[in-house]
Formats: structure tokens, C-alpha cells, sequence
């Protein structure tokens, strides 16, 4: 089935930085779900546990009928909140994942690359009650397999979606530890060496500065920022003629940065 293979999605940012991403398929999200789903049910259980304690310490006192609709409502409440307030607390905590996407390694993002915040997460997740319907997600499955990107009902509504998550994945956790621990001075210079000056930065358009300048103000912002800052930094390097130099996450903003101010310098 065409629909449950996990799809690829390019992203054009208003910077024209292409970005892909792979969409989560049916299976995916699946088996994401249901490790939530059991962490959900051993949650309630507890909770039910800890409620039927008190139950029998209130038989014991014969205060049992008095108690009795409380106790109903609030085990309501208590089985709302678990079920729905749990994927907003994690989605907020962990930036779009849940324990079960953060294991089968998904997140959820907005369908313009960004992060999701509360307002998607709430939205998305009150729907969930629809996609549900009639049971076990029967409306969610039949909408995933009818939309290009897998989207359900609340994926629609909150306008997100679920990818795998690969940023955790890169050639920077890959290299020692003993490289991010360098001193500062040393990490100054070696971010110096990299822009010389006799660098053209006259060969740069204002749309390449404009460019740096919107990637290192909203850095911070993005969960994929290594991977923009990897692809800005090879552009910058291509206009200016430089060799491509493998760069940090951190080296790659600093050399941006000098990039940037060398620009305002010298041409401007």
C-alpha cells in the first residue's frame, strides 16, 4: 500500500534554502502511538490504584455514598487529562515528540519546517477524539492514507505533520568529544583562519546577506539549525569561491557572522 510508505517532503523556506524531510508513514506512527498508548494505560493504572485506596479507606468509615460521584467525576478528569494532556505536555517538553516518537524517532513539525507551539499542540491533539472515531483511529488511518503527507484530521487542523526525526544523527555527535572541549582561544582561532582578508565578499548579492543575517537571528529557533547552517555556509563558500570546509554547528554561525560583518565593511 502506497500510502503507509513513509514519503519524502522538500520544504522551500522564505529564505529559498531547500530542506528535506521524510514523512512517517501509518507504520511508523503506529508503533509510536501504541508505545504511548501503553505508557498511557500504566499511568491510568496507577492512578486507578491509588483511587481504590482511598475507595476502601473510605468503606472502612462508611463515608463510601457521599464520596461516591466525586470519585466517579474525578476518575473522568483524571482519564482525560492522561490521555490528552499527556501528548501536550510532551510535545511542549520535547519540541514535538512523545516518549513513543522519541523512540521510533519522530517529531512533529509545522508544514512550514518551523517547530510546532501550544496553539498546534492543543489543536491537534483535542482533534484526536475525532480521528479516534469509531475506534482505534479508524477516521485517522483513512485520512492518512488519503492525504499526500499522512496527515490526520488534527494534523489538518493544526496544519503539521510527523517526520523522522534525524537530528540527532550527524557528523558532529559522530566526531570526539574532545573537539568541543577546546579552549575558547582555540576555537577563536580557528574560526579566524577561516575568513581571510582578501576574501571577496564583494562577490556576495544583498539576497546572500539578507540570507545569513535571517538564519543567524532565527537559529536558536530552529531544531534543524545545523543542517540550515550547514547548507547556508557551503552557499557562502561557493559565491565566495572558497574551498568547502567542514565546519561545527557553532565554528559554521561565528564564520557567518564574519561573513557578514566583513560585507557591511567593506562593500557597504
Amino acid at each position: 500500500m502506497s500510502s503507509s510508505v513513509d514519503e519524502f517532503l522538500t520544504i522551500d523556506t522564505p529564505e529559498n534554502v531547500m530542506f528535506g524531510y521524510e514523512v512517517a508513514g501509518i507504520g511508523s506512527r503506529f508503533l509510536a502511538a501504541l508505545i504511548d498508548t501503553l505508557l498511557i494505560g500504566a499511568l491510568q493504572i496507577v492512578v486507578y490504584m491509588i483511587v481504590l485506596v482511598f475507595i476502601g479507606a473510605t468503606l472502612e468509615e462508611g463515608g463510601l455514598s457521599s464520596l461516591s460521584a466525586w470519585v466517579v467525576g474525578g476518575l473522568v478528569l483524571i482519564s482525560f487529562f492522561l490521555l490528552w494532556g499527556y501528548y501536550i505536555f510532551f510535545e511542549l517538553l520535547w519540541n514535538g515528540q512523545t516518549p513513543g516518537k522519541r523512540v521510533v524517532g519522530l517529531r512533529v513539525i509545522k508544514t512550514d519546517g518551523r517547530p510546532i507551539t501550544a496553539v498546534e499542540s492543543l489543536v491537534r491533539n483535542l482533534v484526536r477524539l475525532v480521528d479516534f472515531m469509531p475506534t482505534s483511529y479508524g477516521v485517522g488511518i483513512v485520512t492518512m492514507f488519503i492525504t499526500e503527507q499522512s496527515q490526520r484530521l488534527g494534523d489538518m487542523a493544526a496544519g503539521t505533520l510527523v517526520i523522522f526525526d534525524r537530528g540527532e544523527v550527524t557528523l558532529d555527535s559522530l566526531k570526539p568529544r574532545k573537539a568541543t572541549t577546546a579552549p575558547a582561544a582555540e576555537r577563536a582561532g580557528e574560526v579566524g583562519a577561516m575568513i581571510l582578508p582578501d576574501v571577496p565578499v564583494q562577490r556576495l548579492t544583498d539576497q546572500d546577506v539578507r540570507l545569513v543575517e535571517e538564519f543567524l537571528r532565527r537559529r536558536l529557533q530552529l531544531f534543524n539549525a545545523d543542517q540550515m547552517g550547514a547548507q547556508i555556509t557551503r552557499r557562502i563558500q561557493d559565491r565566495l569561491g572558497l574551498p568547502s570546509q567542514p565546519m561545527t554547528a557553532s565554528v559554521a554561525a561565528a564564520w557567518l557572522s564574519q561573513v557578514r560583518d566583513a560585507y557591511h565593511q567593506r562593500v557597504r
